[in-house]
């Protein structure tokens, strides 16, 4: 469904149309191209660069006490390591509560759920706890959940993300072992659950939820999804020991995914960056399969060289020729 036309972006192309079509005036049209390209306003800098500065001291800070730890860890007794480390979760837990839903408040909090994790680790190394890795992440991600929950902060939902699949993928190789059917039901399972997390994420978007309105947490969990799907479907395609049932249920889904993109660019927001990835999924499926048939059933190798780059040629600049042709459709920038 196209967008309402006053709901479409402001962009110079469109403005010099609708002053040769004669609705804008010479004046009006100068004054919308104006602010069509202004730059932003000196507070908006600010706050962008404020937000920014305060993100990456964050994240240098963090990695400033693993370091410390790594650097000193002989010379800190056990009861030094771990006092050092809580001190640090409830400076950053009191700096939080007192700085509420401001941005310093929201990355004191993700400080704090961060360095969870090092005191579990330091409390595993002091005391010799036999735990395995797989259980530190589980229980570092089940110790934040209070926090992930009343947060309402995309970055501590995407720590939480992180950690539960990090757990899932630690805990599959050490207890079910590795092999191909395995490894390939570990995949399965990590996409279904990123896909969860992402159909989630998008629902409550929807309901206009405020705090979920940006988008870069969503294609990142896009990515997340159709990896581990993609991949299982290159494999149902070119192995020869026979299609296992999870590529077959991995191309399936990504056929769904596909569908599910196409309806969210269409009818919610628009999204290009997700129908581009999209592309890059079908481009990737379908140059292996017909490289795979050229190959392993025509045995034509020669043939092969010569063929798939012109498929990749042309898969490309359809592509890019469909992108373009919704970007139009649905009144979204290609920026986007």
């Amino acid at each position: 469904m196209p967008k309402d036309f006053l709901d479409l972006e402001a962009t110079p192309e469109r403005l010099h149309a609708l002053a040769d079509a004669g609705i804008l005036s010479p004046d009006a049209y100068g004054r919308a191209l104006h602010l069509a390209v202004a730059t932003p306003s000196r507070p908006a800098w600010r706050a962008f660069l404020s937000t920014t500065l305060m993100a990456l001291g964050s994240l240098l800070v963090l990695a400033g006490v693993v370091y410390f730890f790594a650097f000193n860890w002989a010379e800190l007794g056990r009861f030094s390591k771990l006092g050092l480390v809580s001190l640090g979760i409830a400076g950053a837990a009191v700096g939080a509560w007192r700085l509420g839903d401001r941005p310093a408040g929201q990355f004191a909090l993700l400080a704090a759920a961060v360095l969870v994790g090092p005191l579990l680790a330091v409390y595993g190394q002091a005391y010799q706890t036999g735990a395995d890795p797989y259980e530190l992440f589980i229980g570092w991600g089940v110790l934040i959940l209070p926090w992930v929950a009343l947060a309402r902060f995309t970055p501590l939902w995407m720590l939480q993300v992180v950690l539960v699949n990090t757990g899932v993928i630690l805990f599959w190789g050490q207890r079910m072992g590795s092999s191909y059917s395995r490894d390939s039901v570990l995949a399965l399972l990590l996409g279904l659950i990123n896909g969860f997390a992402w159909a989630t994420y998008e629902h409550f978007a929807n309901r206009k939820v405020s705090w979920l309105q940006g988008r870069w947490m969503p294609r990142v969990l896009s990515l997340m999804t159709l990896m581990p799907l993609v991949g299982l479907g290159i494999l149902f395609i070119v192995d020869n020991r026979g299609h296992s049932l999870t590529g077959g249920v991995s191309l399936l889904l990504t056929l769904g995914a596909m569908v599910a993109i196409y309806a969210l660019h269409r009818h919610l927001h628009g999204e290009l960056f997700l129908l581009t990835v999209g592309a890059l999924c079908v481009i990737t499926l379908v140059t292996t399969a017909v490289g795979y048939f050229l190959i392993e059933v025509t045995r034509a190798e020669e043939l092969t060289l010569f063929i798939l780059p012109l498929l990749l040629i042309g898969e490309v600049g359809l592509a890019v020729f469909w992108l373009r042709h919704e970007s139009q459709v649905t009144g979204v920038s290609e920026e986007t």
